[in-house]
């Protein structure tokens, strides 16, 4: 069982990680990669049991993806817009009301897997797929960053976890040290049939009016285009080399595109729920 103590939501100002002052993560945030390699990272996040589980079987029904999918959708996006591109406000004040959300989230007496939303420890890892997500989206897209870009994105990106309960000490120290950990912690992926199905649903956007379902057959390309092997086979999802050589092409053409566009272009809807986010907290109105 878990406790009041465990589930009562800590609201300290947000602590972070130095980043150097002439990186601007703006330079580097893409819609468009956010929107294909969003579903990937997902199935990534709850490829551990815990997380898999917690979200399969939340109490929160309003945060509920299959149940409302839009404003999941506007909550994630906001979520990673507020760790990305906020101030210090700004993620102090939206990881207050995730808090709420999280507190109600931990498993009861009978169920198979053990979980709880605020344990830092699960948090890590979804901060560490997010991190993973970023810097593999940029590579598929514009190929690799220099090493000292590389190095700051990696610090910046720590913000995924500190935004919500992750300690800053809890993020590998450098690149080479997530890399350890990425290693050691693939060792805890387990996608059993029941997260499986769901994570299907998701991708094959059942949760969505029938129109939009039409774009499931590309959507579930590009999904598995962007999992590593060991995520694809958990999920039971075929590849080729044939359809690795049409999914860098499309990377690539993805990719040219997106130089071609304004940062602020580049940046949509990220920077669009961000002024939400900020108007909502002016006005008062719920952050998630």
């Amino acid at each position: 069982m878990t406790s009041r103590a465990e589930t009562t939501p800590r609201t300290a100002k947000v602590r972070d990680l130095p980043v150097p002052e002439w990186f601007d993560m703006r330079d580097h945030v893409s819609g468009i990669g956010a929107h294909l390699a969003g579903p990937a990272n997902v199935i990534m996040q709850l490829s551990w049991p815990g997380v898999g589980h917690g979200v399969m079987n939340s109490r929160v029904e309003d945060g509920s993806a299959m149940k409302h999918p839009y404003k999941r959708g506007r909550t994630t996006f906001t979520y990673l817009a507020v760790a990305l591109l906020g101030d210090d406000a700004d993620r102090t004040a939206f990881r207050k009301e995730v808090n709420r959300q999280h507190a109600q989230v931990y498993s009861r007496p009978g169920e198979k897997v053990e979980y709880r939303a605020m344990d830092p420890r699960l948090q890590t890892w979804v901060a560490a797929c997010l991190y993973y997500g970023t810097a593999d989206m940029i590579e598929k897209m514009h190929g690799p960053l220099p090493d000292e870009q590389a190095d700051a994105l990696y610090l910046h990106c720590a913000r995924f976890g500190t935004t919500l309960q992750m300690p800053a000490e809890a993020w590998p120290a450098d690149r080479a040290a997530f890399d350890r950990y990425w290693e050691d912690s693939l060792a805890e992926v387990d996608i059993d049939p029941d997260v499986a199905e769901y994570l299907m649903k998701l991708t094959t956007l059942q949760n969505f009016p029938a129109p939009v379902r039409l774009m499931a057959p590309f959507l579930v390309f590009v999904t598995t285009g962007f999992l590593p092997p060991l995520f694809r086979d958990a999920m039971g999802l075929s590849w080729s080399r044939r359809k690795q050589r049409r999914f860098d092409r499309l990377m690539r053409v993805v990719g040219a595109v997106e130089r071609r566009l304004p940062r602020v272009l580049r940046a949509f809807p990220f920077n669009l729920w961000l002024a939400d986010m900020r108007l909502r907290r002016r006005f008062r109105r719920p952050l998630v």
